[in-house]
C-alpha cells in the first residue's frame, strides 16, 4: 500500500527514526499500512534527537482502536516534570476500513501486526509502517538465510573474476 520513500533533497523533513530489521526475517509480510501516532510533545522532541526502538514492539487492535505496545522512546531530558513514560502504549491512527481489515487479519486469519519502520514524513509528521504478517517457521528462516548467503557469495565471485 503506502511506500516509504527514501530521503532526498526534495524532502528535507523526511527522516527514518527507528527500523525493525528482524521483521522481514521473522515474519512473512503480506501487506503494510501507514499509521499516524498520537505522541506527547516530549516524545516528538526525543524522536527528533533519534532516541527510539521498535524492535520488541507489536501492534494490537483492542476495543475498536489500534495500539502500539512496548515501543521505547527515550526520555527527553529538558522536559523534566512534563516528560513521558518510555514504554507507554501509544494510539495509532488509521481509517475504519483499515482497522477492520487489521482486526479480521489478526482474529480470523491468525496474523500478527508488526511495526516495521518509524519515520517523519515529508510534512514532518511522525508515522509508523505496520506490516500485516504471518510468522515464519524455522526452516523458512534457514532457507532465506541460505539464499542471502548464496547471493553474497555469488556477488563476491563476480566482483573478483568479473
Amino acid at each position: 500500500m503506502a511506500q516509504v520513500k527514501s530521503s532526498s533533497k526534495s524532502d528535507p523533513n523526511y527522516k527514518v527514526i527507528a527500523e525493525n530489521r528482524r521483521a522481514r526475517f521473522d515474519y512473512a509480510i503480506e501487506d503494510d499500512v501507514e499509521c499516524g501516532i498520537m505522541l506527547e510533545g516530549s516524545e516528538v522532541k526525543s524522536l527528533r534527537m533519534g532516541g527510539s526502538n521498535i524492535a520488541e514492539s507489536y501492534a494490537a487492535v483492542e476495543d475498536g482502536e489500534l495500539w502500539l505496545v512496548n515501543s521505547y522512546i527515550a526520555p527527553y531530558k529538558q522536559a523534566k516534570t512534563f516528560g513521558h513514560e518510555e514504554r507507554r502504549r501509544r494510539k495509532l491512527l488509521v481509517s475504519r476500513k483499515q482497522l477492520a481489515d487489521m482486526w479480521n487479519a489478526t482474529q480470523r486469519k491468525g496474523m500478527t501486526l508488526v511495526p516495521m519502520v518509524m519515520y517523519f514524513n515529508h510534512r514532518g509528521m511522525a508515522k509508523i509502517k505496520i506490516g500485516i504478517a504471518k510468522g515464519k517457521k524455522l526452516h523458512d528462516k534457514r532457507e532465506d538465510s541460505a539464499k542471502r548467503d548464496w547471493s553474497r557469495q555469488k556477488s563476491r565471485l563476480l566482483k573478483d573474476h568479473g
